[in-house]
């Protein structure tokens, strides 16, 4: 289990992008988050619309109150003016508290309906993305996209655009209100406004951004370390290393709680002076001083100060949701970035033929593949593959053997040259056919949460009890399953905690159900404890009977048996042959094989000084 933990925020590089780039990066996110927004856009303009209403009403009472004041420093007074205008401000307050929370509960239900459709989008989109994306990527990250960015949404959905309005309508008609009593006043009034818009666009500053970049990547790593710590807690305690992991674990909380402290502390500071320039009391001490200064050079009459008093201390409340909410909407544009990314990652395309008898004949014809431009993995590979025979694939750690057995089931597209089967290009294949006509088994074995008898079903949802009994019997794992709490219904990780040599078993069972022509296999036994090494490899000998077969190998005397061996060296073949032939011809097999047979003489001379 490693963890890659960067060094502490503190001696972070490459967190500061140049203006260019950082520009770019904006506009990359306001794309982002038009397009993401763009199926709730139209309801949320509705909602808008409510608010800047709401906003208007907000106002209104408090100038209803002060031409009530007015009144009553007239002489006489005009009571029923005065309750006419103290009825219509309550009037007026209590329809703008309905349409706040119409609003409100507008934009949540739009909310919630859209992260539904959102992770039944990216769901159905997880499902067309070739496979190997996920091998590149940890479940962490995986949950991050379905969970953790749809639900960082939220604040861009159910608040941002609301908060914006009213932060806008709210100003402008006090403003406008006030400018028609005494613009002197006003432009004092918009001091404390100005200061809390120089100081709000320090927290949104260049540096705060790269601090809640930096805190993102921390946060992310911290959830890869906990779920890779906890899902390999066995293994490293076995080996006496829990130390270790919990050291990676722990670093990487830390580096997160640095993270924290360096974006939030900056943050604290100038928000609480923002917060503090648009607080009434201050306000009204800035309304108070330009009045008083006003009234004694003449220039102001001391009864216009009364609506700068009552409707001028408000209008900075409407500007605090913009700081509050500022983390939450630039949390929002990255997740909204991040998840437009992976709704333009490339899909596995289709143009689906009429189904054909698949007999199993596979061809790769001039493949080529590359990871990334001007890096290729293969080159140049021609190889048929026939019905009741095993090809294996061996060659030195980074030869290509492992990336040439996953673009057979299309865990990747190639690069050029195409892969056919009975002359069909697998391109032409939908998915669920594709998965019917070829299976494959890995060392690395996925069991989903759930029963024995749902992962098994996975292979052929129609299967009946006695096809799954015949293909758990062939596989060597139908008396431990029977052994379980409740047999085939049995939970994994509930009721039943299954060695790696079961679980591959298991997966073998399910790939005897799946009963696919082609059949891709990555050295099952590799990893499998030696109690259970045996019945695995009878397990596999059941598997391939009969089926066209392409097998990774590891260890070369368990392939010793097989039809053909083709060698791969830099990314193309080199060798081929039968092992006898191979080994009589000196090359690049035969050295691996001296290589094998020294590791397996080491191995034996510690099993008997033991």
């Amino acid at each position: 289990m490693t963890v890659q933990v960067a060094p502490p925020p503190g001696v972070e590089s490459g967190n500061r992008l140049p203006k260019a780039a950082a520009k770019a990066q904006k506009q990359r996110e306001a794309l982002a988050r038009k397009e993401i927004l763009a199926p709730v856009s139209g309801m949320l303009t509705v909602a808008s619309l409510i608010v800047a209403v709401a906003s208007v009403c907000s106002v209104v009472p408090f100038l209803l109150i002060v031409a009530a004041c007015r009144e009553l420093l007239n002489t006489p007074v005009d009571t029923d003016r005065v309750w006419w205008l103290f009825g219509a401000a309550v009037v007026v307050l209590v329809a703008r508290a309905l349409l706040q929370a119409v609003a409100l509960t507008w934009s949540h239900a739009v909310d919630a309906g859209y992260q539904l459709t959102l992770r039944r989008l990216l769901a159905g989109k997880l499902t067309r993305v070739p496979l190997g994306w996920f091998g590149e990527r940890s479940s962490g990250e995986v949950k991050n996209y379905l969970r953790d960015d749809v639900e960082a949404l939220h604040y861009l959905v159910a608040h941002a655009r609301l908060e914006f309005v009213g932060a806008l309508v709210v100003p402008l008609v006090t403003l406008g209100y006030l400018f028609t009593v005494d613009w002197r006043l006003t432009l004092v009034l918009l001091i404390p406004l100005i200061a809390y818009f120089v100081l709000f666009g320090k927290i949104m500053d260049r540096d705060g951004r790269d601090r809640l970049a930096v805190y993102t990547r921390w946060e992310r790593r911290t959830a890869e370390a906990t779920i890779e710590f906890v899902d390999g807690i066995q293994v490293v305690r076995a080996f006496g290393q829990a130390g270790k992991a919990h050291k990676e674990f722990q670093d990487a909380v830390d580096g997160q709680v640095e993270a924290a402290h360096r974006m939030k502390m900056p943050i604290i500071r100038v928000q609480s002076a923002s917060d503090i320039v648009v607080m009434p009391v201050f306000v009204m001490l800035a309304v108070v001083l330009g009045g008083l200064a006003g009234v004694g050079l003449g220039w102001v009459d001391p009864l216009d100060m009364l609506p700068f008093l009552l409707v001028g201390l408000g209008i900075g409340s409407s500007l605090l949701g913009l700081g509050y909410g500022s983390q939450a909407l630039r949390a929002g544009g990255a997740a909204a970035l991040r998840l437009h990314e992976l709704m333009q990652t490339p899909e596995l395309e289709t143009a689906a033929t009429p189904a054909t008898t698949q007999t199993g004949i596979v061809v790769f014809d001039g493949v080529e593949f590359a990871y990334r431009t001007g890096h290729d993995v293969l080159r140049g590979i021609d190889l048929e593959l026939t019905p009741g025979t095993i090809t294996a694939l061996v060659g030195p750690s980074g030869s290509g053997k492992s990336t040439l057995a996953k673009l057979l089931p299309r865990f990747y597209d190639v690069g050029a040259g195409r892969i056919t089967i009975d002359g069909r290009d697998i391109r032409e294949f939908t998915s669920e056919e594709l998965y019917r006509t070829v299976g494959f088994v890995f060392q690395d074995v996925r069991l989903i949460r759930g029963t024995i008898r749902e992962n098994l079903l996975l292979a052929s949802p129609a299967a009946d009890d006695e096809a799954i009994e015949r293909a758990t019997r062939a596989a060597q794992i139908h008396d431990r399953i029977l052994a379980l709490p409740r047999g085939y219904d049995s939970e994994i990780g509930v009721d039943a905690t299954l060695s790696g040599g079961e679980a591959q078993r298991l997966s073998i069972a399910r790939a005897l159900l799946a009963d696919t022509p082609v059949l891709v296999l990555d050295e099952a036994t590799a990893f499998a404890d030696p109690e259970s090494e045996a019945a695995v490899q009878d397990a596999l000998a059941a598997l391939v009977a009969g089926r066209t077969v392409l097998v990774i190998a590891h260890r070369l005397h368990t392939i010793t048996g097989v039809d053909r061996i083709l060698v791969l060296d830099n990314g193309a073949i080199v060798e081929q042959g039968t092992h006898p032939e191979l080994r009589a011809a000196g090359g690049l097999y035969q050295q691996l094989w001296e290589i094998n047979e020294a590791a397996l003489g080491t191995l034996a001379l510690v099993e008997e000084t033991r």
